[in-house]
């Protein structure tokens, strides 16, 4: 039975739970002005009740997240480390050179927030502050107490619904732990360039590196996921990347033919292209818009996000029985699957090369035997020869030497 309440675009239903959200409710005789009486909701959103970060991760990233969260106390000890140095810097400066949002500023951002965080009933708002930047994103920081900033320009150039899903992006990360994880990259990263005069040692942790990345790269497309269900509006969420790409004039961007592109980008050109994208991407945090796009759109065909609205998801109670094994399979399974559907030019050289090892293995292998019974057949010959066995192979002694066999 699904668990969910609806609100509506003001937050009104369910007021008492959100209490914790300053100025969530509000209205303006709250802030101390004249009461003005609400307005009717557009529409109404799914409160996901008790909803679980995994219910929106990426089977990569979930599993990855899964493993790192079996590891008794490794969150504590990070948290503790750069918490006392980073976090603190970090929260200054903002508090600092930023708006730090809530009903008295950035009212309008403010509500889109809590709105954001009721669909993903979240418990407790992180700090949300806006700093002047033209750059269209947002970001989530911080290890044991996290917060979102966005620039003026997601505020300036996304309309409600897409800053709500650009907020419930954020919040997917945050509840998801990703700064932790992040953190650790980061790490990795300044240790690489310290040791970089160390070839193997180099060479090694580029690799983790590597791999860390593309965790990084699935846990964007989970954040899109979260951002989706905070929204409940696919197109939205799909401008939100449309503007992330192209700016904010959507009177001249089409979301057909932004998909179009994503389905060009994926199998589009030839093996050359391929590697193109993978010398792209490689070192990249995030996925292209495009890609990113298209990998939401699948997600919405394949039913997911159906079932989640559905109340078919896990949930936060059930977080600590979460079995390692069987989210390490999932996120096997979906590169699987990632790889059967991809029409990248290189993946099927690979996957017609893996047809043609198949056949060549066979044809490698009967010749193989045919060449042993051979060399076989040789050496009792030669072995004949050598003591002196003159007969043949029917066992008949061979004719004399200057004479027929008649």
């Amino acid at each position: 039975m699904p668990a969910m309440d609806a609100v509506d675009t003001l937050g009104h239903h369910r007021q008492e739970r959100y209490h914790t959200y300053r100025g969530a409710t509000m209205t303006s005789e709250d802030a101390g002005g004249t009461a003005t009486p609400a307005e009717p909701p557009a529409r109404r959103r799914l409160v996901l009740t008790g909803i679980s970060s995994r219910a929106w991760e990426h089977p990569a990233d979930r599993g990855a997240l899964t493993a790192l969260r079996e590891l008794r106390g490794f969150d504590d000890v990070v948290k503790a480390f750069f918490g006392m140095w980073n976090e603190r810097g970090f929260r200054l400066s903002y508090l600092a050179g930023a708006i730090r949002v809530d009903h008295r500023q950035y009212p309008a951002v403010y509500q889109r927030y809590t709105e954001a965080a009721q669909s993903l009933d979240v418990p407790e708002l992180p700090e949300l502050y806006v700093q002047q930047s033209p750059f269209l994103n947002g970001q989530a920081i911080g290890l044991d107490k996290p917060f979102i900033v966005l620039p003026t320009a997601s505020v300036q150039q996304l309309d409600e619904d897409e800053l709500r899903a650009l907020l419930g992006h954020e919040l997917g990360h945050v509840r998801s732990g990703h700064a932790v994880y992040k953190t650790i990259l980061m790490i990795l990263t300044r240790w690489a360039t310290s040791i970089s005069w160390l070839p193997i040692g180099s060479i090694a942790l580029r690799a983790i590196i590597a791999a860390m990345l593309e965790w990084w790269r699935k846990a964007e497309l989970s954040a899109d996921r979260a951002g989706l269900l905070a929204g409940q509006d696919t197109a939205a969420s799909l401008r939100l990347l449309m503007k992330m790409a192209g700016g904010g004039d959507l009177s001249q961007i089409d979301t057909a033919a932004f998909l179009e592109q994503a389905s060009e980008y994926d199998g589009g050109g030839d093996v050359r292209d391929s590697l193109h994208k993978l010398r792209m991407t490689l070192w990249s945090t995030h996925p292209v818009p495009v890609a990113r796009a298209a990998a939401l759109r699948q997600w919405i065909d394949s039913g997911g996000y159906q079932r989640i609205l559905d109340g078919d998801y896990p949930r936060r109670e059930d977080d600590a029985t979460a079995s390692v094994t069987t989210e390490i399979k999932a996120a096997a399974e979906s590169y699987r699957e990632e790889f059967r559907r991809t029409q990248d030019p290189l993946v099927g050289l690979v996957r017609r090369f893996g047809d043609g090892a198949t056949e060549m293995g066979e044809w490698a292998g009967g010749a193989a035997g045919k060449a042993r019974a051979w060399f076989n057949q040789a050496g009792e010959a030669a072995a004949r020869a050598a003591r002196g066995d003159q007969r043949q192979d029917d066992g008949t002694p061979p004719p004399a030497n200057g004479s027929d066999a008649s």
